[in-house]
């Protein structure tokens, strides 16, 4: 099974993903408040240690028009798991991340976990949509605005731990 929400599909990665990966991770604006751009050595690397393990660290994203970008998505800590996302330029300003952001919200609350976005606070963009998805601020970490939506770990420590797989099949 996929994740699916208005014409956005939430899936696996694979090796057909490492030419649209590279396009993205090479764009200097893209990369921005990330890293310095990627070369196809550090694309085939970060493919290989991020998007194709047996519990990736990150989701591809694709529209109608192919590969949009990818979502990171992995466990955070006991209570909850981190969300961000990283999509193409001409994917920019069309809700994506809003929609990303709702459907995996929705997915870590059936399992009882909280999400996570962590972003630099020039990030303008991205505490937006934090905010106005319901996260809260909870102040800077390693110089990182930290936002938390769901049950708050501090307060609910004996919440069980909800284990999150990912088979192959359903992402």
């Amino acid at each position: 099974m996929e994740r699916k929400s208005a014409g956005l599909r939430v899936r696996r990665m694979t090796e057909g993903d490492l030419e649209p990966l590279h396009r993205l991770l090479s764009d200097p604006e893209v990369m921005r408040y990330l890293e310095p751009p990627f070369s196809r050595e550090q694309t085939r690397a970060f493919l290989d240690r991020a998007g194709l393990t047996p519990e990736p660290l990150i989701l591809a994203v694709d529209n109608d028009g192919g590969f949009a970008g990818y979502v990171i998505w992995h466990p955070y800590d006991d209570a909850s798991m981190e969300l961000g996302w990283v999509l193409d330029r001409s994917r920019w300003g069309r809700g994506y991340a809003g929609e990303l952001t709702r459907l995996l919200t929705d997915c870590a609350r059936r399992q009882g976990r909280g999400v996570v976005i962590e972003c630099v606070p020039e990030q303008t963009v991205t505490r937006h949509i934090a905010e106005k998805s319901g996260f809260r601020f909870c102040g800077i970490v390693e110089g990182c605005c930290v936002y938390r939506w769901g049950p708050d770990p501090i307060l609910n420590k004996h919440q069980p731990t909800v284990p999150i797989e990912f088979p192959a099949k359903q992402w």
